[in-house]
Order: C-alpha cells, then sequence, then structure tokens
C-alpha cells in the first residue's frame, strides 16, 4: 500500500489541534476538506483513528499509534524544509534556549551580545532553569546544561573546558569556626545549601576521596533555589556554601570566598549546548554553533 503523506500530514495537524476546524484554518482549506481527508485515510487503512462528537475530537487507540509513530518524521520533514528555505539569506527567527542557571560562560554578557550583533535577525529568547525536561517536547531549539546529565541521542558541543565544584566561605568564617578538614565535618559547621524548587530536599554536596565519589547531605541554616543568594549570603559570613567554581571565581579573585576541601573537588567535564541528532539545522542554531566554536 502507497502512503498518502499528505493525509499523514493532514491527520498529524488534526492530532495536534484536536480540532478539524483548527486543522483546516492552518492549511488553509475548509472543514470539510480535512473530514474528507480523515475519512478516506480511515477507509484505506481499515481502522478508525479519529473520535468525533459535535464538541470535541478525540484519537482512538490506533490514532495514538500511528500519531505517535509519524510525529517525528514530520517534524524532521518540516524542519528540513525549513532549513532549505532559510539558507537562502542569513539566520534569522527566534531562537529559543534552555540553559542552566550555573553555566556563567555561556550566560556571560559578552559571549550573548556579540552572537546579537552578528546576527541581528535572530530573536534569542532564554529561559534561565535548572529543570530536566525534553527540550524538542517543550519546543526549545537547543539546551545548555552538564555533560553528564544530556541524553545520549543529543548532539553536544563543548562551552568551555572542565568545571569543578567549590565549597567556599568568607574569610571571617574561617576565623570564627576553622576550616573543614574532611566532607564529613561539614555536619558541624553552618551551611547554605541549593534545591531547585519548593518541597524538594536540598542539593546533596558531591565530592571524590581517592577516585571514589560520594555526597554528603548537609543540613543547611539556610537553603534558597538562587545562587546569587547564596553567593551574597556566603560573602556576609553566614557559612560555608557550595557551587560551581566559575560562578563564585569573581569573589574568590578579589579574596572575599575562600575555597575549603579542595582536595575532594576534582574537575569533570563542563557544559555543552545540545541539539537534536538533525542533518538539517536551521541557520540561527548553526550560527550560534559557529560562534560558540570561534570563542571556545
Amino acid at each position: 500500500m502507497e502512503p498518502d503523506l499528505n493525509a499523514l500530514a493532514v491527520f498529524a495537524l488534526v492530532a495536534e489541534e484536536k480540532s478539524f476546524r483548527a486543522a483546516a484554518d492552518r492549511m488553509g482549506v475548509t472543514r470539510s476538506a480535512v473530514s474528507q481527508t480523515i475519512r478516506r485515510l480511515e477507509e484505506t487503512l481499515g481502522i478508525a483513528l479519529v473520535q468525533r462528537t459535535t464538541r470535541s475530537v478525540s484519537l482512538t487507540e490506533a490514532g495514538e499509534g500511528l500519531f505517535g509513530e509519524v510525529a517525528p518524521a514530520l517534524a524532521d520533514m518540516r524542519a528540513a524544509i525549513e532549513a532549505a528555505g532559510d539558507l537562502r539569506g542569513r539566520p534569522r527567527g527566534q531562537l529559543r534556549l534552555a540553559v542552566s542557571s550555573i553555566a556563567e560562560r555561556f550566560l556571560s554578557g559578552p559571549f550573548l551580545a556579540t552572537f546579537a550583533e552578528a546576527n541581528p535577525e535572530v530573536q534569542v529568547d532564554i529561559t534561565v532553569t535548572d529543570e530536566e525536561f525534553d527540550i524538542v517536547a517543550e519546543g526549545y531549539d537547543a539546551g545548555v546544561r552538564l555533560g553528564e546529565v544530556i541524553e545520549q541521542d543529543m548532539i553536544a558541543v563543548p562551552v568551555a573546558g572542565d568545571e569543578r565544584q567549590l565549597a567556599v566561605c568568607a574569610p571571617g568564617y574561617l576565623h570564627r569556626f576553622g576550616a573543614p578538614s574532611h566532607p564529613s565535618d561539614l555536619a558541624a559547621h553552618r551551611c547554605i545549601g541549593w534545591r531547585p524548587k519548593p518541597k524538594v530536599p536540598p542539593y546533596r554536596w558531591e565530592f571524590v576521596e581517592k577516585g571514589k565519589e560520594f555526597s554528603v547531605a548537609v543540613a543547611p541554616e539556610i537553603t534558597t533555589n538562587d545562587m546569587a543568594l547564596m553567593t551574597k549570603l556566603a560573602v556576609a559570613g553566614a557559612g560555608i556554601t557550595f557551587g560551581m567554581e566559575e560562578s563564585f571565581r569573581p569573589w574568590i579573585e578579589r579574596g572575599e570566598l575562600v575555597p575549603v576541601l579542595e582536595d575532594y573537588c576534582p574537575r569533570f567535564a563542563g557544559f555543552y549546548l545540545y541539539y537534536p541528532s538533525r542533518r538539517n539545522l536551521a541557520p540561527k542554531l548553526r550560527a550560534l554553533i559557529d560562534h560558540l566554536r570561534r570563542l571556545g
């Protein structure tokens, strides 16, 4: 049986919109034309794909299965057609990025400013988030996260070199309470912790000893989801906090924060720009990748 690609595309739109009328509006045709196309597809396959009522449209079990199979292929086809058209001109359009809040080098002003200046027809829309989610399903072009949490089916481009996490505190705190000699000593210290959102336990501080990784569940005196606040509190002498070295670097260089437990804080693979494994990249995303490689 020769597949009717046009009918499959119409079916996918109906499945996405959950409406014959909305699908018809997107294609610029009549509702009747959409209904007839779906009816012919169902007759060809010999099974109902869509359940229709006067108020709603939903997919049958067979319809759900077919949509799950054809939707990724149709998305790739749309991306390929869009990319082919965009090749006639400069990179343009909205570039949606989901970036970890601790990806300091990527979020630095100079990197994004020079990219925007070099690509005036690209509108960069950045969501700074530490939530883990499917960037494709949420409609993002790319994301920036630590390499260890990126799914294997993604293409990943290094943003910078290796990173490390550090425990830091103010010199005044060290003068008052002394420095921990081992991560297990943190239980006796005032700590400033991080959590991604309310009702989630504080992040366990991760260390390495003799090649073995382990984590410490500190009992923070103060917990927040904001790294900037953690840094301010540490500088003010409220306790020891833990995070990416790049986040603390300006304060360390000025002597306002001092690293502790450095022997237990080795380097690891840092941040990567990642995106779906597709051969046809939109010029706007290709421009960002090229910009990153030039400045890397």
